[in-house]
């Protein structure tokens, strides 16, 4: 008898260390699969998002989870919305977006947390119904650095102009926000010649945009944009019409696609984080929150650095300054 209760006493240990050790023993949900972490994209295929992607796939490997990136085809908040409900439906363990529309989100935000559901933003600092939204920027600060550089290389006076990725894009529209502000401020000599101009997201139509300014505004200085083909399409117009010494676009730019634009001096300079690094980032915060973990100062994240968590954004100070010195060498 004795000798029974030992072999089933055996076998339980042996059962219970097997589980233990078994393959993301450590990482997954209940059901012992993997964490599954969807990140929502404003719109793919373009090489802004491209990049997040590189990071995403990189958190997959390296933290064990089943974690990809999805998006509608155009920066369509409506369709957006749509996915984070099919997630919803399918039933991941977490959830990272990059709103196209903070606000439209809202109500799915709250479907997702009633599943419970962690929800991620980045690009969303003042985002309801989120867990926590991830930033690689102070991004009051970006703002400022982004007119510095404009006024650096267009002067203290003149006409300018604000390209936006689209007028719901919350973090586009703090920049352009915390940035007229802050001219207003300092530079009162600039003159903002029309509200800001979504396009930010489309390199031909920031290119059209461009040479309607030029027309309209014979005496135009200067172009910010944000948004990752808004200050390419402005530098393609401006080379087309010979203006590449009159008009100074700077902006959030990818470094590759910005290198030629640079060289040329069709672009003056560019402002940006890693964007592989948000990828990163956003699946390593929802795993983290997952496990059960409260994020606070100073925890690490592997690779970005110390976190400052302000309310419920997670930031990192890692702005990137992109000049024709650079561009090439980033990596991205």
């Amino acid at each position: 008898m004795r000798k029974q209760l030992l072999r089933i006493l055996s076998v339980i240990m042996l059962v219970t260390l097997l589980a233990a050790c078994a393959p993301g023993g450590e990482t997954g949900g209940g059901d012992g699969e993997p964490y599954e972490i969807a990140v929502v994209v404003k719109i793919t295929g373009i090489p802004w998002f491209n990049v997040v992607e590189t990071g995403v796939d990189r958190a997959a490997e390296e933290l064990g989870v089943n974690a990809y990136q999805t998006g509608p085809a155009e920066a369509d908040p409506a369709a957006q919305v749509k996915i984070v409900e099919d997630l919803i439906s399918k039933g991941v363990d977490a959830i990272a977006v990059v709103p196209n529309d903070a606000q439209a989100l809202e109500p799915v935000f709250e479907k997702a947390k009633e599943a419970g559901i962690v929800v991620i933003t980045h690009e969303s600092p003042d985002q309801v119904g989120t867990d926590y939204d991830f930033e690689l920027i102070d991004n009051d600060k970006f703002g400022r650095e982004a007119f510095e550089q404009l006024v650096r290389h267009m002067g203290e006076s003149g006409e300018y102009a604000i390209f936006v990725g689209g007028l719901t894009v919350p973090l586009h529209n703090y920049w352009a926000d915390v940035g007229i502000e802050y001219v207003q401020e300092q530079y009162p000599d600039l003159t903002l010649v029309t509200e800001r101009i979504p396009c930010g997201e489309d390199q031909e139509l920031a290119r059209q945009k461009t040479l309607e300014l030029i027309k309209a505004y014979p005496d135009l200085k200067g172009i910010v944009g944000f948004g990752s083909l808004g200050p390419i399409g402005a530098a393609q117009a401006l080379k087309e019409k010979g203006l590449t010494d009159q008009i100074a676009v700077v902006g959030t730019v990818i470094p590759s696609q910005a290198a030629p634009y640079l060289e040329e001096g069709s672009m003056k300079e560019g402002i940006l984080w890693n964007p592989a690094d948000a990828g990163f980032g956003m699946v390593w915060l929802a795993k983290y929150l997952l496990e059960g973990n409260e994020i606070q100062d100073g925890v690490e994240i592997p690779g970005l650095g110390a976190v400052t968590v302000d309310g419920s954004v997670v930031k990192v100070d890692n702005i990137l300054y992109i000049t024709d010195e650079n561009a090439e060498s980033l990596g991205f």
